[in-house]
């Protein structure tokens, strides 16, 4: 799977973390930055990585900052992008069987290194479940980006 990554400066040493974890796994990964603690705006990180998953160039993308809240509303103001901030492995497998997220995003400052490692393994392995009220409800987010996009 190749996955676009991106932080800033409050969540680079997760995603320095999450990038070999995910390497080892086989997986083709997309760095993005950032890679220092000189402050950043998450957005700058947030809409590349969005952007490369929305293109087809990523099959999914990962964001990090602080807390992940400021990543995941910059991501899903894209539209086509389906962001989950996730901090247990219950929403983790949760947002994919039923959401089917394409972009996970997690805060550095609360959850750790080890299960942030898990969060991301159950989220990568979860198919999303293509059961008929997961579609419809899909289907009917598709449908407010499209009404969004006609009527701004």
């Amino acid at each position: 799977m190749i996955i676009a990554i991106g932080a800033d400066h409050a969540g680079y040493r997760l995603k320095d973390v999450i990038v070999p974890f995910l390497e080892a796994q086989g997986h083709r990964i997309i760095d993005l930055g950032c890679n220092c603690a000189d402050s950043v705006d998450y957005p700058d990180y947030a809409v590349p990585v969005c952007d490369k998953v929305v293109s087809g160039e990523a099959d999914r993308g990962i964001l990090i900052c602080g807390t992940g809240i400021g990543m995941s509303i910059a991501a899903n103001k894209t539209p086509g992008i389906r962001c989950a901030l996730v901090h247990d492995l219950f929403s983790a497998k949760a947002t994919r069987e039923h959401n089917d997220t394409n972009v996970l995003a997690m805060g550095e400052r609360v959850v750790g290194p080890g299960v942030a490692e898990e969060i991301v393994r159950v989220w990568l392995d979860t198919p999303f479940s293509e059961g008929p009220r997961h579609v419809g409800r899909l289907n009917k987010v598709k449908a407010i980006e499209t009404q969004q996009a006609l009527h701004p």
